[in-house]
């Protein structure tokens, strides 16, 4: 019905054809008028990174962790300033992935190739017209598909791409986006992955010698087809998209040095995902509407069997999740410097698993937002409640959690204490909380049905300067740098039970973090030649406060480095492209106990891409090498879990 509605809105003709817009209209909401500033990639410089999935390009932000285990294979997920992935939003065109059974999200499965952009917002977006959701996560992720824009009489655009190279890697990929009409267009993507994931590293045996080993299960069959219809109506726009993704792939485990070779990690797992969402967004005068609606289906089979892996225990589950989202948000322009915004959500959870004395649980969640915006010369101000009701179901009387509701607030403030606004000075304080998944709550032997939400408190202070020439070497440079304290509370932890194969989730934690992030970002242009440049630097202190008398009380948490940071340059000259790219991670401790035997060394890696564009006639061919790890670094980023040395990538992309 929705779909129907849609269609119906996109092919109404114009009142007349002096409405009749351009070809070169971008079909997307109205510019956000942000107040807190956003980290983004996109355009060139993220189809330039040398980066395979959204894990590997979000590794460029300042205040981000990538927990990664280990090649193409290895589950990817992200961490901000040091309170959890599980605090982490990740959105795809407005909509919020979901993963209600453990909150996390594997970003490795999101490719690069049909995406416009990535954006890192801390604290929240603060735009009008977004949904409840974009206020209920301490900080979000944005991926952001492509728009089909076409160029003169253009009606079809064509795009297709082979990449190829170590671990026995070969990445084709298809993008065709077709004009249907004056106000609709469609898109089509499609890529495969196959990568056996094998790779060489070096370790230090118990005698102190250097040796190899090869990493072994890291294969992956991947599938992932994307379809988008997109369309224009007077003074608005819509969407719509079906995603599939399908995939096996090996998990290749921890390696241990003391015996190397003895655990084969045989660990397979089988994901099937499917998702159909979309969005109407429209104005009336001072009054905007965006309506969004998504359903998802995951399948997940994992097997382990301890006959080919003496460190496990036999698991041959599959679980099975469901969502079904909508979303009504809309603002009204009370005055050019005054707006309100109200946002109501509705999100219904189920998840099966064939384990045993399994509760079958299903949630209802409900979130309202109320906002404000106030926009003067020189000052800007945001405040925000977002009321949270989520109740819990199960099969068995007495199994589900008690229903609860949140009332949690943020506050925004922006100042331009200048006419120039080259300088920006910026606030905000936000509380949110995240409810406890369906495992932290109903998992079988582990789940604990009266566990609380955790909070999580941010404080943040900040400023950006930035500065445009028309002429010279320098054109333009931008600083930002920002100061925060954060505070999670009611830390949800597993802790052992009767005996080591039946733990139980309790709340226990509580951390503290002070840190610093700044980035600075330039370009350049010599003659014929052109560069951009942009460096970050990280500085957390994350501490333990959980149990006062523990000795390790007021350490840093685990994988939480003092010290990171990333540099990345791109230089044109002509049809060629040369883009390094730096990552350096320093010190940290892998576990809770800050002694020596848990400290890790700083790893950093250097990647170097060259490309060149050819004319074929009216169509384009681009040639791309890449050089990853070039140095040869050998380093973890999670304990013995090792990631690959030198490799290299070809990409060939035939534009039409």
């Amino acid at each position: 019905m929705i779909l129907a509605l849609l269609l119906m809105l996109a092919l109404t003709p114009p009142p007349d054809s002096t409405e009749v817009l351009s070809e070169s209209v971008v079909t997307a909401f109205r510019p956000p008028d942000k107040i807190i500033p956003a980290q983004t990639l996109q355009g060139e410089r993220l189809e330039r990174l040398n980066a395979l999935s959204v894990a590997d390009a979000i590794r460029y932000f300042s205040g981000v962790q990538i927990k990664d285990y280990g090649g193409i294979g290895g589950l990817k997920t992200i961490n901000v300033r040091s309170m959890g992935t599980q605090h982490v939003g990740v959105f795809y065109d407005g909509i919020q992935l979901g993963n209600a059974q453990n909150g996390q999200i594997d970003l490795g499965k999101y490719s690069l190739e049909n995406l416009e952009s990535v954006t890192l917002y801390n604290g929240q977006k603060g735009t009008a017209v977004q949904s409840a959701k974009d206020y209920a996560s301490a900080s979000a992720v944005y991926l952001q598909s492509r728009t089909p824009v076409f160029s003169g009489r253009k009606r079809t655009n064509l795009k297709a791409t082979l990449a190829g190279g170590s671990f026995g890697t070969v990445n084709p990929s298809v993008l065709w986006e077709q004009k249907m009409g004056e106000n609709v267009s469609s898109s089509l993507s499609a890529e495969y992955l196959y990568t056996t994931g094998r790779y060489k590293f070096t370790y230090s045996k118990r005698d102190g010698y250097d040796t190899t080993a090869v990493r072994q299960n890291g294969d992956v069959r991947a599938l992932r087809v994307e379809q988008g219809f997109y369309g224009r109506i007077p003074d608005g726009n819509w969407r719509v998209k079906l995603y599939f993704y399908d995939s096996e792939r090996g998990y290749p485990g921890a390696f241990v040095r003391q015996e190397p070779g003895k655990f084969r990690h045989e660990d397979r797992q089988w994901d099937t995902d499917f998702f159909t969402q979309g969005s109407l967004y429209k104005e009336w005068g001072d009054w905007h509407l965006n309506a969004s609606f998504k359903y998802a289906y995951d399948y997940l089979h994992y097997l382990s069997d301890p006959r080919l892996d003496v460190s496990t225990m036999y698991v041959d589950n599959r679980y099975r999740q469901q969502e079904a989202y909508l979303s009504l948000a809309q603002s009204w322009d009370i005055f050019s410097w005054w707006d309100v915004d109200l946002a109501g959500d509705w999100q219904f959870n189920t998840l099966d698993a064939d384990l045993v004395n399994f509760v079958y649980p299903s949630r209802h969640t409900l979130l309202t937002a109320l906002s404000t915006s106030f926009r003067w010369t020189h000052l800007k101000l945001q405040g925000s409640l977002l009321h949270t009701f989520v109740d819990d179901n199960a099969r068995e009387a007495g199994a589900a959690a008690e229903h609860r509701h949140e009332w949690t607030p943020t506050a925004v403030l922006q100042l331009i204490p200048f006419d120039n606004k080259n300088l920006t000075f910026r606030a905000f304080y936000k509380r949110i909380f995240r409810m406890p998944t369906l495992n932290d709550l109903y998992y079988t032997f582990i789940g604990n049905k009266y566990l609380k939400p955790e909070f999580s408190t941010q404080y943040n202070v900040g400023l950006t300067w930035d500065k445009h020439w028309i002429r010279g070497v320098f054109r333009k440079l931008n600083v930002t740098l920002d100061a925060y304290y954060n505070q999670v509370e009611n830390k949800i932890i597993a802790t052992p039970a009767s005996n080591q194969f039946q733990w139980t989730m309790v709340n226990l934690g509580l951390v503290g973090i002070r840190g610093v992030d700044a980035a600075v970002g330039t370009s350049l242009v010599l003659g014929p030649a052109s560069a951009d440049l942009r460096a970050t630097y990280t500085f957390q202190k994350a501490q333990d406060f959980t149990d006062p008398q523990s000795p390790w009380y007021g350490g840093q948490i685990p994988y939480i480095p003092w010290h990171s940071g990333s540099f990345v340059a791109g230089i044109d000259y002509g049809r060629w492209h040369l883009n390094y790219s730096f990552i350096y991670t320093g010190e940290r401790y892998e576990a809770v106990a800050n002694i020596p035997e848990n400290h890790a060394q700083p790893w950093y890696t250097s990647d170097l891409s060259l490309s060149r564009n050819f004319a074929l006639g009216r169509h384009e061919l681009k040639g791309t090498l890449e050089v990853n790890n070039i140095f040869n670094q050998q380093y973890e980023v999670v304990q013995c879990y090792p990631m690959p040395g030198t490799n290299f990538r070809l990409i060939l992309s035939w534009i039409l």
